[in-house]
């Protein structure tokens, strides 16, 4: 919980990884392409005083990530999104076990999302239903772009995307986190566009489509998308550390959110390891959109708490306690004469 000017905030960081991307897991170079790329991401939008050293960024354990989350970083509950990337890496970049212990240990801190490929057909559906049982999956974390034999990419409207969909329906996993924005070397950039999400939305309408980066640098094709598809939310990993590097950008990129999706469709993450979280809410708490940007209406206290937690927690069924809820808005019917 962070309290700031007598406010209290639940925040619920939606998007955290633990990887393993020390030089004894990687399969070949790529594996060390994808690293060193993220940490290019984090060396060039943190802060310096947060900055990390390169070999504790290759692995952190998840001793390190409890304290970064729970103890320093204000975080009440947080949701692991693994991507497997298993053509670059012996043992997958999020490492599925050590993720799962974690959620096991600290169930009321920790959900544990998986992931599946639907270009492993048949194979990889009797795996989804048992990860599904065995991991008690609510969610899963796609990556479009991934690598598998020949294949660099696959669309969330290939046919057998859309029987890994129905399967989810039946297995009752609701969220479906998709990375949807910039690319990470060495995968192809083409492999996140967004165009994909309209039509599975559309199709699937009893699931969440959370997008992952919100479709940077494709944010108003994602809004555009988003606007006329109820069920497609905003993550915002990537897209907040803009707050500090490029305040003016991460004002449009909120603006334009609000504008197109509202303040209820819009969950924070910090992308761990690639930022902590503690840096990130505090700055977006005090983060007010310029005044000399007049298309976008300033943001509330109200709208900052759904953002930074009560939006994810209804998703996940996550309790929040009484004191950090938002008073119910009543409605009452009106009659015309």
């Amino acid at each position: 919980m962070y309290t700031k000017d007598g406010e209290q905030y639940f925040i619920v960081d939606a998007h955290i990884a633990l990887w393993d991307a020390r030089p004894e897991n990687q399969l070949n170079i790529h594996g060390k392409q994808f690293i060193d790329c993220f940490y290019d991401y984090h060396r060039n939008l943190s802060p310096e005083s947060e900055l990390w050293t390169y070999e504790e960024y290759l692995y952190y354990g998840g001793e390190r990530l409890m304290k970064d989350l729970f103890e320093d970083g204000y975080v009440d509950h947080a949701v692991f999104q693994p991507a497997r990337l298993g053509a670059f890496y012996r043992t997958g970049f999020g490492q599925t076990e050590e993720a799962f212990a974690l959620a096991q240990a600290h169930p009321d801190k920790l959900t544990y999302n998986h992931y599946f490929d639907p270009r492993f057909g048949e194979d990889g559906l009797r795996q989804l239903r048992r990860d599904a049982e065995r991991f008690g999956l609510k969610g899963v974390k796609l990556y479009t772009a991934e690598w598998q034999g020949n294949s660099r990419g696959y669309k969330l409207d290939d046919p057998w995307t859309y029987r890994y969909l129905e399967a989810c329906q039946e297995l009752g996993i609701r969220n479906i986190h998709v990375h949807k924005g910039p690319t990470i070397r060495p995968l192809d950039r083409d492999a996140f566009d967004v165009a994909d999400v309209d039509k599975v939305a559309t199709d699937f309408t009893d699931l969440n489509f959370v997008v992952e980066h919100c479709g940077l640098p494709r944010l108003e094709d994602f809004c555009w998308i988003a606007t006329q598809e109820p069920n497609v939310h905003a993550g915002l990993a990537v897209a907040i550390p803009f707050i500090h590097t490029r305040p003016r950008y991460f004002a449009q990129i909120i603006g334009e959110l609000l504008y197109w999706l509202d303040e209820d469709r819009i969950q924070f993450s910090s992308d761990y390891a690639l930022w902590t979280p503690r840096w990130l809410v505090e700055r977006f708490v005090d983060f007010q959109i310029p005044e000399d940007m007049t298309e976008y209406a300033p943001l509330t206290v109200a709208q900052k708490k759904k953002i930074l937690g009560l939006n994810a927690a209804k998703m996940y069924d996550i309790e929040v306690p009484e004191a950090l809820r938002l008073p119910e808005v009543e409605t009452q019917a009106v009659s015309v004469a």
